[in-house]
């Protein structure tokens, strides 16, 4: 048998025991050096053990703070360029275990933590000075959490979640923890059990089964521990099997792109690890004593059973909306979190200032971390912060975290429960040999019973025979006799028998020969009918087929009819372009203060927008205009029949439209209806450049969205881009379609109207404005197509593909054009996310391309996700083995 690691031996009613560290609260901002971690464990005599549950229960535990550690992440890529000039906002002395925070080139405020980890702080020292103490007394039977808090972007999952297949000194937490958990219990007589979840808008969902998306959290009453028994609980058996695990759990965790981070964590992933230890108390035994067949047990003593529970929290990183850039469904995403972490913030102030209030059930995750802060548990933070003056607010957000955090204080209590059920298996199984013996002395008595039975029946067996014999020779004399007198009498009757014999085999013939006949005569009648049917089958084919060869050359003539229609229409549509333009280049030169007869002095304003004020002779601004006018009267004149008025009226709605606090309005009092009107009427390609300007303008809302797919507004813009020929009218449409491609609930109606064929048609320009916003597009619509699929929501190839985008994608994915290379990049990124997709990438040429950003990419987080997309997907990995390409 396997013993405890501290010499106890293993065994499991339960009896809290206290874990004691020597540690207080601190009053001031530097904070004095934690105690050794080795010695924060105190066991009791094995005596104790063997006490009541009441004493066991009467001990409270021993105070254990929360121990903090800050770790800074190295500036990236994009800091590197922008922050050249300036300084880390942050200055750290290690040996000292403090941390400056600066406020300007001469002042700073100095903060001081049980750990400060540099930007060069290996994964393994991150893990020894923060999580191992923790895991050891996991092992000893406690509650332990180690948590990660900071902003988005800082380095929270690379420190807790990295797997390190490629490079193991990168492994995070989780798979470090694991490593020794593994290598100090025994398998066959320990258990080892994990859950994953995510805390995501407030409702907890499994992540190792995406449609257990409704958990609840459980609270033992007694103890006052935490658990989620809704949660797919999973044995671990070896380091593999686990790391499977984190990256299953990865795959359908929810993240998003913002400004911040590429690949931002939008939940807070909860690891739950449950260890369950056997420790042998004193000797016990189960002994027996054979006198008069009976067996009784004299003395036993149940063996133990100490249970520790490891929980590992990355939280969600906090963001600001404005530095972020969240809209829409991520905008919510970023409420819900912040909510989340302002929660456990206030719960960890009321902690920390010995409130009689904690705030806990403000929150889910307050909730699930009520052992964690304030609890019984073992708990250490680290707190992730970045160097760049620009978030010098959140770096000192999350410092004042850690010092409030470090000011809460646990009462660590051990967990051991008599192991009932190996007592009972132990009885059972001295049951089993009692029951065994019972039986095998039941068995000599049944042999000797059956003996007696056998030797009794060989008798009767025996006086049986005799009378047989005996009954067989009068048998055999009286059955001679018969046969005598049978032969007499078939002597008699031969000749009678054989006549007879031979009419019924006569007779059985023909009734044969009737049948057979019969029966080829259906099959010939069968036969011919099916012949019939063919026949006429046949004929009918041929029929169909002249009248559908008659119908392909009539509609072969129609459509060189058409393609000849279509032909002169258009040299007339661009004879009365030409006309248009000489008619309005003569009109601008000819004088443009002459009044059309039947028109107002409203028209006169809107057609010369420059108002001169009577009094100061200033020009009026488009506002000032929208005042003097009114917004339904400056509407109207989009319909009017002067064609110089309507392209005025649009051009300032157009501006209106600019402002946000105008949008509502104009959409309001039918604005958004008359510029599609003009897309669908005018043919002046002004005016539908700046309607179509307008119309992106409109579509950064996300209702309005909706108002402009209701209103066939993807079909009219598909048709203008079709029938222009101008760049910056491309460019309008294309910047509408592209505002449009972002709306996760307009994807199918959106491809269906042809959306994604006039992005791909516009590419014909080849002006760089228009390709921008058309691979702004397709990556908007790409991300919302992997979020969709992350979600279930979706299934089955990429909508892109299917409408012939991928060619396009590939041809311009290394374009010197930056703004078209990135919105590429990060569209081949979200495609190859899902396996589905990964064949026809493969074919398209698109896997090279993969490789390519995985390595050279100029942005670290492109080229992160492209290296992750490809070593997760079996198919990619597939074939670059088959290349011999090491990617």
């Amino acid at each position: 048998m396997a013993t405890y690691r501290n010499g106890n031996h293993k065994g499991s009613v339960k009896v809290d025991r206290p874990l004691s560290i020597n540690s207080s609260p601190k009053s001031s901002s530097f904070k004095s050096k934690p105690s050794p971690p080795s010695s924060g464990l105190r066991r009791s005599s094995s005596g104790s053990l063997g006490g009541s549950p009441a004493a066991a229960k009467n001990d409270a535990g021993v105070p254990g703070r929360v121990r903090v550690a800050v770790r800074l992440r190295p500036r990236n890529a994009e800091e590197l360029v922008a922050d050249a000039d300036f300084a880390d906002c942050v200055e750290l002395q290690p040996e000292l275990k403090r941390l400056k925070l600066r406020k300007n080139n001469w002042d700073s405020d100095t903060f001081e933590f049980d750990e400060v980890l540099t930007e060069f702080a290996s994964q393994k020292r991150v893990y020894e000075v923060v999580a191992k103490p923790v895991v050891e007394s996991v092992l000893d039977g406690y509650n332990g959490t180690v948590m990660a808090y900071g902003q988005t972007g800082t380095g929270k999952t690379y420190t807790l979640g990295q797997l390190g297949e490629e490079d193991t000194a990168a492994r995070g937490i989780m798979v470090r923890a694991m490593e020794d958990i593994l290598e100090d219990i025994s398998l066959e007589t320990d258990s080892l059990s994990v859950s994953y979840s995510q805390l995501y808008m407030e409702t907890i969902q499994d992540l190792l089964d995406p449609a257990n998306d409704n958990i609840s959290i459980m609270e033992d009453p007694k103890t006052g521990d935490v658990s989620l028994p809704g949660a797919t609980l999973v044995e671990i058996r070896d380091q593999q099997s686990f790391v499977e695990l984190l990256r299953l759990g990865e795959a359908h965790r929810f993240a998003a792109n913002t400004k911040l981070n590429t690949e931002s964590s939008r939940s807070h992933a909860i690891l739950m690890v449950q260890v369950k230890r056997s420790v042998k108390g004193s000797d016990s035994s189960l002994s027996s004593d054979n006198s008069n067949n009976s067996h009784m047990v004299k003395t036993f003593k149940p063996p133990i059973v100490r249970k520790g529970k490891l929980v590992v929290v990355d939280l969600a990183g906090s963001e600001r909306i404005n530095k972020s850039g969240s809209e829409g469904h991520t905008l919510e995403e970023a409420k819900s979190i912040n909510l989340s972490l302002s929660a456990l913030g206030k719960c960890i102030n009321a902690l920390a200032e010995n409130s009689t209030h904690v705030p806990v059930r403000d929150s889910k995750l307050t909730r699930l971390l009520r052992d964690s802060f304030g609890g019984t548990a073992r708990t250490s933070l680290v707190v992730t912060i970045g160097p760049s003056p620009r978030h010098r607010g959140e770096t000192a957000s999350t410092i004042m975290f850690g010092q409030r955090a470090m000011k809460v204080e646990n009462m660590l209590k051990i967990k051991e429960e008599f192991d009932y059920k190996s007592l009972c298996r132990r009885l059972e199984v001295q049951l089993d040999k009692l029951v065994a013996e019972h039986e095998r002395h039941q068995k000599a008595f049944e042999d000797e019973v059956e003996r007696i039975t056998l030797e009794g029946q060989n008798n009767i067996s025996k006086a049986e025979q005799n009378y047989a014999d005996a009954l067989e020779k009068e048998r055999l004399k009286y059955q001679k006799d018969y046969m005598e007198s049978i032969k007499k009498l078939e002597e008699q009757w031969v000749p009678v028998v054989s006549v007879v014999e031979d009419v019924v085999e006569l007779k059985n013939m023909l009734q044969n020969e009737t049948r057979l006949r019969k029966i080829a005569e259906e099959e010939v009648n069968n036969l011919r009918s099916q012949l019939e049917q063919w026949k006429r089958s046949e004929a009918a084919g041929n029929s169909e087929m002249l009248k559908l060869r008659k119908m392909l050359e009539d509609e072969e003539h129609q459509k060189v009819k058409l393609e000849e229609e279509i032909a002169i229409l258009q040299s007339q549509l661009f004879q009365l372009s030409f006309e248009a333009d000489e008619t309005r280049r003569k009109l601008d030169r000819g004088g443009s203060g002459k009044v059309l007869g039947g028109l107002d002095s409203l028209i006169s304003q809107v057609r010369h927008p420059q108002l001169k004020d009577s009094e100061k002779g200033e020009k009026a601004s488009i506002a000032k205009l929208f005042e003097q006018v009114g917004l339904h009267k400056i509407l109207s004149l989009l319909e009017a029949e002067d064609a110089d008025v309507r392209i005025h009226a649009v051009k300032v709605v157009a501006n209106l439209a600019a402002e946000e606090t105008n949008q509502e309005k104009i959409v309001e009092a039918g604005g958004l209806t008359s510029l599609l009107m003009l897309l669908r009427s005018s043919d002046d390609e002004t005016i539908q450049r700046v309607a179509a300007g307008a119309i992106a303008n409109l579509a950064m809302n996300e209702t309005n969205q909706e108002l402009i797919m209701a209103q066939g507004g993807i079909s009219l813009l598909s048709m203008t881009a079709t029938n222009a020929g101008d760049p910056q009218t491309l460019r309008m449409v294309a910047g509408a379609i592209a505002n449009l491609c972002g709306n996760d609930k307009l994807q199918i109606k959106l491809r269906g109207e042809g959306g994604i064929k006039a992005l791909l048609g516009m590419v014909r320009c080849g002006h760089p404005d228009v390709l921008a916003q058309v691979a702004r597009g397709i990556a908007n619509f790409a991300k919302c197509e992997s979020r969709a699929s992350t979600q279930g929501t979706k299934t089955g190839r990429s909508l892109l593909i299917e409408d012939g985008a991928l060619p396009w994608i590939v041809q311009n994915a290394n374009s010197e054009a930056s703004p078209i290379r990135r919105h590429i990049e990060l569209a081949l990124c979200h495609l190859a996310q899902h396996e589905v997709n990964a064949k026809d990438m493969i074919s398209g040429g698109a896997l090279w391309e993969l490789v390519r950003i995985s390595r050279d990419c100029s942005r670290e987080d492109i080229r992160t996700l492209a290296h992750r997309t490809l070593t997760s997907s079996p198919t990619f990995q597939a074939e670059l083995r088959r290349l011999r390409i090491d990617n």
